[in-house]
């Protein structure tokens, strides 16, 4: 079997959820960092006892959750809260990660799709991607979408927008672009060429996935998604 790993990112109001439902469509098997890290603290879960024995009750929502601005207010000033934080949650993600990795390589899927919000702001993550495809628009209209989305004024909206990583200095790093500047349908046919592309592939990084997954970093990555979560 040959089976090799992209890594799909984007910024705030970029488009990727609008790429992802095409992939989607396509019949792509994609990985959604986001939900897993959100499904390993859920009430009742491993981590969120050993949360809650450490951080107090105090972090939880009415129905239970953990109230992720909360944590995030510890965590950002409290270094040693991060890494406690870390060393609770990482090794849960990278279980449901590698599990949902097998599940797919075990069903004979040419690649998974990783869909990480902040891949390029980890790094360590993308040397195990074969390909990585950053959603890209321009300043202007993604300043307009999220004004609209959120309904913030120009302001705020800058100031979530400079929380990351700028889309033209990420674009550097990316294999492949998913401009969505422009309509729905531009954006589908860049989707179905990159999908083409994908599917002729056979490039193999099953063994290389196997023997560094342990060491990817995600300690990182969970702090950045948790940033991420309370911006």
């Amino acid at each position: 079997s040959r089976m090799f790993l992209v890594g799909l990112s984007g910024g705030i109001a970029s488009g990727k959820s609008t790429v992802v439902a095409v992939l989607r469509e396509l019949g792509c098997a994609v990985i959604d960092a986001d939900l897993i890290a959100r499904e390993v603290v859920q009430p009742h879960s491993k981590a969120h006892q050993q949360i809650l024995q450490h951080f107090g009750t105090g972090i939880l929502l009415e129905n239970g959750e953990i109230n992720r601005e909360a944590l995030g207010n510890i965590i950002f000033s409290q270094p040693e809260k991060r890494r406690l934080l870390n060393s609770i949650t990482h090794p849960e993600i990278l279980k449901q990660m590698l599990k949902q990795i097998l599940k797919y390589f075990v069903l004979g899927y040419r690649y998974v799709i990783l869909d990480i919000p902040l891949l390029f702001e980890t790094r360590g993550l993308t040397k195990f991607m074969k390909y990585t495809v950053l959603v890209y628009c321009d300043p202007l209209a993604q300043r307009a979408r999220l004004m609209r989305r959120s309904g913030l004024d120009a302001a705020a909206a800058d100031a979530r927008i400079s929380s990351q990583l700028p889309l033209e200095e990420k674009r550097q790093w990316a294999t492949y672009v998913i401009d969505n500047s422009g309509d729905r349908e531009s954006t589908r046919r860049q989707v179905l060429r990159l999908h083409g592309h994908l599917e002729d592939s056979l490039d193999f990084l099953w063994a290389r996935l196997v023997v560094g997954a342990a060491v990817a970093g995600l300690g990182g990555l969970v702090f950045l998604l948790l940033r991420h979560f309370s911006s």
